[in-house]
Formats: structure tokens, sequence, C-alpha cells
């Protein structure tokens, strides 16, 4: 089988499957869709369980502020604003409510002196605020108002040397009954970790339950060219569960498909773009309900519960972690968290979810090497090629021998004339009797094809790729090509392809489409991440030069047979 011919017919596929799996871009989210009503706490809820019905059944109370507003919620004057300063967070907070959150390693533009990205933020646009508060049939302080600053201080900042810096709010109410929330900021982590801890001094029991949400608006994405990596990556809402595992909504189908009223213990809920999320990551042992809401324009998800009944005298804690920040794999991974390695969304499609995780392990311990995105992408391919030289080699074998047969088939071709069926017979006949495999060289396209498309999503969703530079004029893996020349040169390779292995055996048409997949190809790869043409070209590149090598040394070997 000639290589050239199925190296186009399968690297096209690649391609068109690559452009259908991304067509589908993020649309503009349905609005003003009042938000779902719900039922009210019951009366007698067990400690540390889901808010439920009396007959077991989960219900959906509704939570103070939610996006049923036609605005977001504006503090009150008695809310007031906290900063708290990282090394790698900048916040601006009340006691229920993180509103602002600047990530200082990751500037919004590769540009020198660049801001830094700012995650959540209130404003109208970017809308996207990170909640929590408590509600119940007793008093209890909302994310919009009631938490107060313990103390007089309004900054915090990590000091040198510290490993944490605690911002202490609490609430009390008319019957002796105090909420403490802690918030805890760790050096060089996104992951908050939030403590409340409810104490009951009063002489009457006490019921509420805590709940945790996301709320915003969806991004308006940048503009950047039909392959601009932002406006293919996910943005929407997802969570996970120890019995469903993993599952998103993007905002048109959180719209679409109805509510949500998932009774679940630990797992997450988040809400994801590109190269950074938000999510919150109830306590483990505590079962919640993780509810998805819409209206005025905001989707929100959120985690309900648990609920507690505090009696006079008694104390109940619970505790969560907010993640602010960028889709760190290894960070993200050291949270310990089932399954919260899926916020790095390396496809919505489970196999190369896996193979791109793999892949990125592969090309993250190759980095640890050479240091560089770039040559770890070119490492990656050396790699994979090693891995796959048995195939490869036993292809140029396949096709020396289907060469070495090309006057007995063409004997054939002569012989059965238009009867086509008897001379597929005598040639599979042929390929029998000679032992050869006709699609030999296919099977190492076949194995590349998954991993060119999970490399897509791998460079797609890498924030450890974001803004990375290689070489000279590639200042960014992710971004294509500013001035196309890797384009240009694997326009080059695929040419010098065609010249090596001629398209002997096709008729004129097919050789005239053929000649022109080059610069099809060329087009293209101008629009795709500059580190996936690099990837492309070095693949090529040195499967070039092994055909070359190998067609020699087979050709010969055929010729002396």
């Amino acid at each position: 089988m000639n290589q050239t011919r199925v190296f186009l017919i399968f690297a096209w596929l690649a391609v068109a499957t690559l452009l259908w799996m991304e067509w589908g871009k993020e649309r503009a989210a349905v609005g003003n869709t009042p938000a779902t009503s719900a039922a009210a706490l019951a009366t007698q809820t067990p400690v540390g369980s889901v808010p439920s019905a009396g007959d077991g059944t989960p219900t959906v109370p509704n939570a103070p502020g939610m996006v049923a507003a036609a605005a977001p919620v504006k503090p009150v004057a008695s809310d007031p604003v906290v900063t708290v300063a990282t090394d790698v967070l900048r916040i601006e907070m009340t006691g229920g409510e993180i509103r602002q959150a600047d990530l200082m390693g990751f500037p919004s533009e590769a540009a020198e002196g660049s801001a830094p990205v700012r995650l959540l933020d209130q404003a109208a646009g970017r809308y996207f605020v990170a909640q929590s508060g408590w509600a119940g049939n007793s008093a209890a302080p909302s994310h919009e108002a009631g938490f107060r600053p313990v103390g007089d201080a309004r900054r915090f900042t990590l000091a040198e040397g510290a490993q944490s810096v605690q911002v202490p709010f609490e609430w009390t109410g008319a019957g002796g009954v105090t909420i403490r929330r802690t918030y805890t900021f760790t050096r060089g982590e996104y992951a908050v970790t939030v403590r409340d801890e409810v104490v009951n001094a009063g002489s009457q029991p006490w019921e509420g339950y805590v709940y945790r949400q996301l709320r915003r608006e969806p991004r308006a994405l940048s503009r950047g060219g039909p392959m601009n990596a932002e406006q293919y990556s996910y943005q929407g809402a997802a969570w996970y569960s120890a019995a469903e595992k993993y599952e998103k909504r993007d905002f048109e189908d959180i719209a679409d498909d109805g509510p949500l009223n998932r009774q679940v213990t630990g797992g997450w809920i988040a809400m994801l773009q590109h190269h950074f999320f938000a999510g919150w990551i109830p306590q483990s042992d505590q079962a919640s309900l993780f509810v998805l809401e819409h209206g005025a324009g905001q989707f929100e998800i959120e985690s309900r519960g648990p609920a507690f009944n505090v009696a006079p005298g008694a104390t109940a804690a619970t505790e969560a972690r907010l993640w602010v920040g960028p889709k760190l794999v290894k960070q993200i991974e050291a949270q310990g968290v089932p399954g919260l390695e899926r916020a790095v969304d390396f496809s919505s499609y489970s196999i190369f979810a896996t193979l791109g995780s793999w892949l990125f392990w592969l090309l993250d311990a190759i980095h640890s090497l050479v240091g560089n995105w770039g040559w770890a992408i070119i490492g990656l391919v050396v790699v994979i090629k090693l891995l796959l030289l048995p195939l490869s080699t036993a292809q140029y074998k396949s096709m020396a021998r289907m060469r070495k047969f090309q006057p007995r088939m063409a004997q054939l071709k002569e012989r059965y004339g238009d009867d086509r069926q008897k001379f597929q017979q005598a040639m599979m006949d042929l390929y029998k009797k000679e032992k050869i495999n006709p699609v030999g060289g296919c099977l190492p396209l076949l194995v590349q094809m998954p991993v060119f498309l999970a490399l897509y999503w791998v460079l797609l969703e890498s924030v450890e790729l974001r803004h990375a530079p290689w070489i000279l004029w590639i200042n960014d893996l992710t971004a294509r090509d500013p001035y196309f020349v890797l384009p240009a040169i694997n326009m080059a390779v695929m040419w010098a392809g065609q010249k090596l292995a001629p398209m002997s055996g096709m008729d004129p048409m097919q050789q005239k489409m053929m000649q022109f997949m080059p610069l099809v190809f060329g087009v293209m790869f101008a629009f795709f991440p500059a580190g996936l043409v690099l990837y492309w070209i070095t693949n090529a590149g040195i499967g070039l030069a092994q055909q070359w090598y190998m067609t020699r040394k087979y050709a010969d070997n055929a010729a002396r047979a």
C-alpha cells in the first residue's frame, strides 16, 4: 500500500475529526429564565445529613440570593471588605463571598508587564464569584450579610517565611448561637480551606445547613482565528460524585436540560474555563445536594448541605476547600480528591482524556529533563517513534514486498481485465501465498491518529504550556505560529514525502488531488497551536528520514531476492 496515500488519507481524517469535534462553539447563554423554586427545610433534619423531606427524599431549599435576582448582589454597609495577599493569590472578599481573585503567577497577556489573570470578578461581562452562607429554620448568616471580621484588621498578607495566613470571621445570633468561619490561605497553593464551627451557647436547639456556590456570567471569548484555543475549550459547570463520576454541562445545556438535584457524599463542584477554574470541594464524609440554577443571564452550581441540629451547649463543624486558580495537574492531584483531575478537561471522550493524561505525564517528565516545552514536544515524538519502531520496520518491509510484486499484480490486472471480482480474488491469493499483509503499512498510522488527537487536547488545555516559548519567534506554543513558518515547513516535508514515494497506481484525478494536499494541510495548520504543528513536523520529518533509509534498505533486499 502506498505510504504517502495512506498517510494523507489518515491525516485528513484526523483533521476532519478534530474539526468536527471542536466545531461546536460556545454560544451565548440563554438568559431571562426564572430560577427554580424549591421547598424549605424539613422540621426535623438529622445532624450532618443533606436537607430532606419527611419521607427522606431530597428537597431543594432556596438559599438566599439565588440567581433569579436581576443583578449581582451588592454588598451592604455591614459587610466589610477584606483583602488577602499571598505569593500566588490576591483576594478581595467578605465573610460570605470571594468577589475578586487575581492569579499573581499568570499574566493575562504574553507581553511583559501584563496584569495578572483575574479569575473572580464582579465586573459586568466577567461576573464570577464564590459564595458560602447558612440557611434553615433558625436565624443564620447568608453570603450576603452576617459574617463580620474578627478584630480590626482588613488587610492580610502572607508573611515572609510563613506557610499560611488565617482570615477569621464570626456571626452571632440573638439566641446565643455563634458561627465562626476561618479562611486559611497556604503558601504556593490555590486551594483555600474554609472551616465553619457552630457553637450553640443558647437554650434552644439551632437548625441550619451550609451552602457553597459558584455563580457566573458566561465569558466573552477572545478572538484569534478559526482555531483559537479558547474558542474551542470547555466553558461551563462540572461536578463529580462517587456514583456518577465526572459530569458537566455547558451554559446552554444548563438552560435546556432542566434542574440537577444530585445527593452526594463528598465530591466536588466547579465552573470551568480555558486554563483556569474555581471549585468547591466539600468535606469528604459529609452529604450535600448538588444543584444547578440559571436566570437573568447568570448560572450557578451549588452544594447545599450538610444540615445540622445543634443542641444547647453543643458544637458542630464543617469544612470545605475552595480552589481558585489554574489547572495545574500536579497541584490538583496533590489535593487527593477523587476525580478532581478531570477539571483538566483533556476531552469529553474518556479514551482521549485517558490518553491525554498519559501523554501529559510523559511530556512533563521530558520537560523536567530539558527545561523547555518545545524541546519536550520533540522529545515526546522521539519516544513515540522508538516505541513504534517495530511497527515502522514491519511497515517498510511490507511496502518493499508490495513493490516487488507490482509486476505480477499488473499481469493479474491485464489477465482479468474489467472483472474486478476475479482480479481481487487472484490478488488476495497472491497475498496469502507470498505472506503479504496489504494493510501492514497502515498500522503505525492508525496508532498515531489517537495520539495526535489526544495531544491536541493536551496542548489546548495544559496551562503549564500557556505562553510557553520554544525558540526564536515561537513565544507561545499554545497559540498559532505568528509568521506561519512551521506550517510552511510542514508543507515542504509533505511534498518531499510525496516525491520519495511516487503515487503510482492512482488514477490521474487522484494524483492531482494528492498533489494539492500539502497546500491544504499548510492552510489548515496555519491556525493550529504552534506546539501541535511542531509535533506533526517532527513526527513527519523523522518519518521521512526513516522512510528514505528503510525504503532503500528493503528495496535493495527486494531487488536481490
